[in-house]
């Protein structure tokens, strides 16, 4: 006896629409703000669902099959009578209410994330927030959280991830130390300084992974006489002139601008965006989607160093 295949959901047929008219897995996952995994499991669902093939991958190009161009057709009538039943919801789903539950990474939480969403229940005094700063990655759905507020691009594919602000970790020591050490001049003179190694959440604990000029890239084994799995600490440490740290601009922006650190090797980068990451889409939940919102536009704009 055959049985009958799964209705695809509408979020993988969003998505498949996004990647068709994108002919890209990561143009798709950028546009949509979620990481290139998500959007790839949601095309294998979609294509299981259905039992057929949508997409032809290439290692340039993505293109539709006929199948797919069939579904792309329904799809977009399919989105479109959704768009329509979710605007007329009812306006119990628009104003968010309730208990949202939100995590963050201790130092970023606390300076950044902290301020905004005590901004948000004043905006919303319909809406509580139980905030818990981690130094640990969490897996939200699996937790109970509706929310985790983290910087890193390494997210699990099971996530819905949505790019909040781009940003980079930077290379940075004090005047001091630099006096005393040198300066690196390419991203292997690394593994010959005092580098202030951190375990906190996505690190991969000493190995600091760059990216360069032309989308080179360099994986460097750091070592020095001190480490820990607070991010504030090194920072500390750095501007005490004990050696070389790897820290968002988030962090070091303020004291670039003061003169209190200085960057090394400026063409070289760690990307780490800032993402707000949830178990399901925003547009189920009126609170979930209004916290997105409102941390994108707090975030507008990161404090260039």
């Amino acid at each position: 006896m055959n049985l009958p295949l799964p209705s695809p959901a509408t979020e993988d047929l969003r998505v498949f629409t996004v990647v068709a008219r994108r002919a890209s897995f990561s143009a798709a996952a950028h546009e949509l703000g979620v990481s290139p995994a998500y959007v790839s499991k949601r095309i294998r669902l979609l294509e299981q669902a259905l039992g057929t093939p949508l997409l032809t991958r290439t290692t340039r190009r993505v293109t539709v099959t006929e199948a797919g161009e069939d579904v792309y057709r329904h799809a977009l009538q399919v989105l479109e009578a959704m768009d329509q039943l979710v605007q007329a919801a009812g306006s119990s789903r628009r104003e968010p209410r309730g208990l949202l539950r939100v995590c963050s990474s201790l130092g970023f939480g606390r300076r950044v994330v902290a301020p905004a969403l005590s901004a948000l229940v004043q905006q919303h005094p319909g809406l509580s927030v139980r905030f818990e700063v981690l130094d640990r990655l969490v897996d939200p759905a699996a937790e109970g959280f509706d929310l985790d507020v983290r910087i890193g691009d390494e997210i699990a594919p099971h996530l819905v991830a949505h790019r909040l602000q781009d940003n980079h970790r930077l290379l940075c020591a004090a005047p001091a130390y630099l006096a005393r050490a040198g300066q690196p001049r390419t991203p292997q003179d690394l593994a010959q300084h005092d580098c202030l190694v951190i375990k906190e959440r996505d690190h991969p604990f000493g190995v600091w992974r760059l990216q360069g000029p032309g989308g080179a890239t360099a994986s460097v084994k750091v070592t020095g006489p001190l480490s820990t799995n607070h991010g504030e600490v090194a920072l500390q440490w750095a501007l005490e002139g004990r050696g070389v740290v790897l820290r968002s601009q988030w962090d070091v922006a303020e004291d670039l601008r003061a003169g209190r650190l200085q960057t090394l090797l400026p063409a070289w980068q760690q990307p780490a965006a800032v993402w707000a990451v949830t178990p399901q889409r925003p547009a189920q939940s009126a609170k979930v989607r209004v916290a997105v919102q409102f941390l994108r536009q707090w975030l507008a704009g990161p404090p260039a160093p």
